[in-house]
This record gives structure tokens, sequence and C-alpha cells, in this order.
């Protein structure tokens, strides 16, 4: 039996509806997303532009034309002295954890982030008992951060935050010269 190869490459609009579909399924049944709704296909679409449309990568990852999860990174912060630092977004297909993708896509994100001039990656967990999240990051290179209590409500309880952080190419041992994009 032949078994298809996935791919990572660029997310484009024609993806957006399957991306919104695993992003519905973690906002309803998980704690990773402190949304208590899901957006839907045409926010899905709008915030898919806003992060393309200031240079950053969104990835997906595929086998054949079926996207099986995606990755984005946005700013942190968007005052201007954090424009090195890029916060990364990572979902899976629940059917699809725990075989290696999500590694392969977090860290294609963060070369694709160190390509435009990032020096850190945050990672903003939702709930501390995301255990496999806090592994993913973990195995990728991040280191722990920091947790805010109780920042969050949701399924009927109080729920961390996670901080994590990844330096990206020469991190902090330079001058912060090639940044990626601004907010406005």
């Amino acid at each position: 039996m032949h078994i298809m190869e996935t791919t990572i490459r660029p997310a484009s609009s024609e993806d957006l509806a399957r991306i919104q579909a695993i992003y519905a399924h973690h906002v309803l049944h998980g704690s990773a997303s402190f949304e208590l709704e899901p957006p839907s296909l045409e926010e899905i679409s709008h915030r898919w532009e806003a992060v393309v449309g200031q240079g950053f990568p969104y990835l997906v990852v595929c086998r054949g034309e079926e996207v099986l999860g995606y990755a984005y990174a946005n700013h942190f912060r968007t005052r201007p002295a954090y424009r090195f630092s890029l916060e990364n977004s990572i979902y899976l297909d629940p059917d699809r954890r725990g075989k290696g993708l999500g590694t392969r896509l977090l860290q294609a994100l963060m070369v694709a982030c160190e390509a435009i001039g990032a020096r850190q990656m945050i990672a903003v967990i939702g709930d501390s008992a995301n255990v496999a999240s806090i592994a993913l990051h973990a195995r990728c290179g991040f280191r722990f951060a920091g947790v805010l209590r109780a920042s969050g409500w949701k399924h009927g309880r109080w729920l961390d935050t996670v901080l994590m952080q990844a330096t990206l190419g020469a991190g902090d041992l330079s001058p912060g010269y090639d940044a990626p994009p601004q907010a406005d």
C-alpha cells in the first residue's frame, strides 16, 4: 500500500474552509483557544488576509489536497520595539495529532519567520493542561517563560495561559537590523 507523503506549503484562499473547520473543532471542544464561538469562514478569511498581507508566513500541512493542519505567525505585540518578536499559532485536525505533523509544521514556521528577520517566537498556549502543545513547543526548542494563572474561563473552569519562547536565528546576539514588517 502506498502512503501519500505530506507537504508543507503556504496556505491559499482555497484552504480556508478546511482551516475554519479545524479551528472550529478546537474552539468548541478544546481549551487551546480562548474563543468561545468559532469564527465564520468570512472572519477566518479576514484574519488570513491580515497575516499574509503583513508579509508573515501562514502555512498548511497537507496529504495530497487535504489540509491536515495549519500554522501562522503574527505580531506578538504591535508596539515597534516588539517588531522582532512574533507569536505563533498552530492547530491540527484532531485525528492527525501524534504523528509528527505538528513538529514539522512548527519547525517550518520557525524557519520562515527567521527568514523574514524575526529573532524571537512566543507561544501563548491556552490551558496548562494542554500537555500536547507544551511538549510540541519544547521539542521545537521553546523554553518555559511563565504562566498566567486562571486568565481565561471556558468550559466551566478557569484556564491558565502558558508562555513559551524560542530564539530564532541570531536572537539577541546581534543588533536587530532586518526587521519583520511593522504594525501600522
